[in-house]
């Protein structure tokens, strides 16, 4: 097929909740759920490393309220059961053997002062500097490209089923799905990798045979590619997977996180951090407005970028970038936006309720493109309460 701007092959990939930096991000959001359940204000920055039986924690943190309630035993806690929960129970990387270092400290007294400006009236400057993107578009029924859709799919079924039975599988996997388009629309699958740690017992033929299985349980069959386009743990072996097989560190899958690179990301990773870091809070604010513009009809896609300055309330810049053929004026589009939602780090945290422990659920299989749930407050970003309010440009 002759490559050209509208006819091409689009690869997204996705990891599983046991894939070592993906473990090392769940930690993170642990360790900050643990924090703002304690303290809903509470500034936390937790980076985490995982090696072969060791966890080492690093960052900065600030809490004002029952501050004496966290201590080390119920750190280490929250990172033995986080592992558990993901499923390790291996030689070299086991939830009850693993060392914890703990290297968490107070937050820099010149980044507090910038942020908290004015905590009574909740006036926040930016917790940093940097550009957001927030993306959407009409390929699947969540908003989301359809390749990182369809990879996050197949990987959530296998971690279902592994969790539910008493299978061969390890909680280290991977996926890759590349997605052909025809005049700028998903056609069908062209290829699927996905590799899957699994026991020395299991063959490749059975592993295979149900990752297949796994598979067509998942993606209409009619989009699906040949058989031998789908390749299986290509290496041959994954028996050694997890921290124990390759170093895991916080904020290595931002790709992953974001939009499986159809749409551009600013650089910074979310997990580990507290709504104040625009990193995270302004990226779920420019979801929530691109998902909310495209679930109007008034386009089929929307990009969304957002640019702030430590300290500074609100946004430096806001950029739109719309489908071609939509008639809207992206100008107004941008003006009815600040005319409607406060895009400051107190803003954003009021509107999509983030002073929450809610930030575990976001760890794994993406942060975008997942189910709102408004009783338990999670996902707020992606509602589209807001889609009448484009409605009628």
């Amino acid at each position: 097929m002759k490559n050209s701007q509208d006819n091409f092959i689009f690869t997204s990939e996705s990891v599983s909740e046991g894939h070592p930096d993906k473990v090392c991000d769940q930690i993170s959001d642990a360790i900050l759920d643990l924090f703002m359940l304690h303290d809903k204000n509470s500034r936390v920055a937790c980076e985490t490393l995982a090696t072969t039986n060791r966890v080492i924690l690093a960052g900065e943190v600030n809490i004002k309220k029952n501050k004496a309630e966290i201590t080390e035993e119920i750190i280490e806690k929250t990172v033995r059961d986080k592992v558990k929960d993901i499923g390790y129970e291996q030689k070299g990387f086991h939830w009850k053997d693993i060392i914890i270092e703990n290297h968490l400290h107070n937050q820099s007294q010149d980044i507090s002062m910038g942020v908290d400006q004015d905590e009574v009236n909740e006036v926040y400057g930016a917790g940093d500097q940097g550009i957001m993107f927030g993306y959407a578009c009409e390929e699947s029924e969540n908003l989301m490209p359809a390749p990182i859709y369809y990879s996050h799919k197949i990987l959530k079924e296998l971690s279902n089923f592994r969790h539910t039975n008493d299978s061969f599988f390890g909680p280290d996997s991977k996926s890759q799905v590349s997605v052909l388009y025809e005049n700028n629309k998903p056609k069908s699958i062209t290829s699927i990798v996905v590799s899957s740690q699994h026991n020395e017992k299991a063959s490749n033929e059975e592993i295979r045979k149900k990752i297949l299985e796994l598979i067509e349980s998942t993606i209409p069959l009619e989009i699906l590619p040949a058989k031998e386009e789908i390749l299986v743990n290509p290496t041959g072996r994954f028996v050694v997977g997890g921290p124990d097989g390759d170093a895991g560190l916080t904020g290595r899958k931002i790709i992953v996180d974001t939009y499986g690179g159809a749409a551009p990301h600013g650089g910074g990773a979310f997990s580990g951090k507290d709504y104040t870091k625009v990193d995270r809070s302004a990226a779920y604010m420019a979801r929530y407005l691109a998902k909310n513009i495209v679930g109007s009809g008034i386009t089929k896609k929307c990009l969304i970028q957002l640019s702030y300055a430590i300290g500074v309330i609100e946004p430096i810049s806001i950029f739109l970038k719309i489908d071609q053929n939509s008639s809207i004026d992206q100008s107004k589009l941008i003006q009815v936006i600040k005319e409607n939602f406060d895009l400051s780090p107190a803003g954003i945290k009021r509107f999509l309720s983030l002073d929450k422990p809610i930030y575990q659920h976001t760890a794994s299989y993406g942060h975008f493109g997942r189910t709102f749930d408004k009783q338990k407050g999670l996902f707020s970003w992606e509602s589209v309460e807001s889609v009448d309010i484009f409605k009628n440009l």
